[in-house]
Order: C-alpha cells, then structure tokens, then sequence
C-alpha cells in the first residue's frame, strides 16, 4: 500500500499566512502555469522521463529521451527494444543499468495488467518498479489529476530558506507545503519551487538582488549581509 506523507500541523499566525499568499502570487505574477521541463508527449513518456530524471539534471534526460521516444514511446514498443536494447539510448544518464531494469519492468505490468496504459491512481502508479512516491506525485500533479508536491533538493533547500519548512526529510517536508500553501496554489507550487531553486535560490550563490520574493524571505540577510526579514524593505505585490 501506498505511504502517506507524515502529517506535521503548523498553527500559523495572520502575518504569516499574509506572507505565505503573497509569496506564491508573486509566483503566480511571474508564471502562471509552471510545467515540468522534461519533455514528454503521454502519461508514459511522462512517467518514463521522471523516473529517469533521478540524480539526473532535466537537461541530460530530454537529451537521451529525445532519440529514445522515437523508438519507443509506448509499453509495447519498449518491450521489444527491451533491456539491453535501451541501455545505449539512456547510457549518458546516471544509474542507468537500474533504470533500464525499471523500465523495461514496468512497462512489462503496464502491458500484462493495464492494457499498455500508466494507471493514474497513487497507490497502483507508486507500485510501478522505479516509481516511488516523488515520482507519482510529479506524474499526477503535471498531468493535474492530483495536487502534490514532490519534494527534491531544490525544492528542500528552497522551502526552508523561504521559512516554509524546519522538516529534516522529504516527506516532512512535503507534509508542511501541502498543509500551508494555500490551496488556489497547491497544484504549481512544486514547479514554482523547483525552477526558483534552480534557477534563483540556487545552493552555492543564491541570486538574492534577482528574486521577486526577496523581501519575503527570511534567509536573505544571510546571503546579502542585510537585516533580517523584520527590517527588510517592503515590496509592493
């Protein structure tokens, strides 16, 4: 059976959920309908491209998949490019061996029990070999069956930089997002935190005088010498 994220309650005060809503507008503002940057053309592809996305920047994944999808873009036609046959499509990708085994495993069960197509209830997609929790909720929040926020290192490093987590794991993490975020925002807010933390709140520099939500964090001091959140200058939504 499926493992629900750990439910973690947080009691939050009328100036915090004033600065939580104007984060996520902010959000909004700038992107009003985040998508995932792998690409995929079906649910298949789709679940295909995430679980090789593991330790895997997006950009190294659209890279092989681009060939690969043109082989094989369904169950059927992965079946019988099969295990050694994917290897040299995916071999660029970290871990690949275990990924090809996957693959070439689940679209076995998709074949065998679903008719060639991905199962779009939690429980049964998470059963899929190389599917885990993180994976199904990318799935069902990109293709908006389920509003999920899967939670990888940019996303861990963003939320707790923007005070919207203290969990030490991803399922805490998670956990504290879908019970905080309001929820007109709960089905983008893990696009808007990936691309933020990949491309603005990134580990090593975060770019601070580039963020539109600057003023609302309370980290920023610690990477621009400035006061904390409470002295920060207020910024017109």
């Amino acid at each position: 059976m499926a493992r629900p994220a750990a439910t973690r309650r947080r009691r939050l005060a009328p100036a915090e959920q004033a600065r939580i809503e104007t984060l996520f507008a902010r959000f909004e503002d700038a992107e009003g309908d985040p998508r995932t940057e792998l690409a995929y053309e079906s649910p298949f592809t789709l679940v295909v491209a995430v679980a090789l996305s593991a330790q895997a920047t997006d950009v190294s994944v659209n890279k092989a998949t681009g060939k690969l999808f043109k082989v094989a873009d369904t169950p059927e036609k992965m079946l019988a490019l099969g295990e050694e046959g994917l290897k040299p499509f995916i071999s660029s990708i970290g871990l690949y061996n275990t990924k090809a085994k996957n693959v070439i495993a689940l679209s076995r069960i998709l074949v065998e029990q679903y008719g060639g197509e991905v199962p779009l209830e939690r429980e049964k997609l998470q059963a899929l070999p190389g599917v885990g929790r993180k994976t199904a909720s990318v799935v069902l929040n990109e293709l908006g069956i389920e509003p999920a926020i899967a939670v990888d290192t940019h996303v861990f490093r963003v939320s707790h930089r923007l005070g919207l987590s203290t969990g030490k794991t991803p399922d805490q993490v998670e956990a504290d997002l879908m019970a905080i975020v309001p929820p007109p925002y709960r089905t983008r807010a893990h696009h808007w935190l990936i691309l933020h933390g990949r491309y603005v709140c990134v580990a090593r520099r975060p770019k601070c005088e580039e963020c539109a939500v600057a003023d609302l964090c309370p980290s920023r001091h610690l990477f621009l010498g400035a006061s904390p959140l409470a002295k920060a200058p207020r910024r017109p939504r």
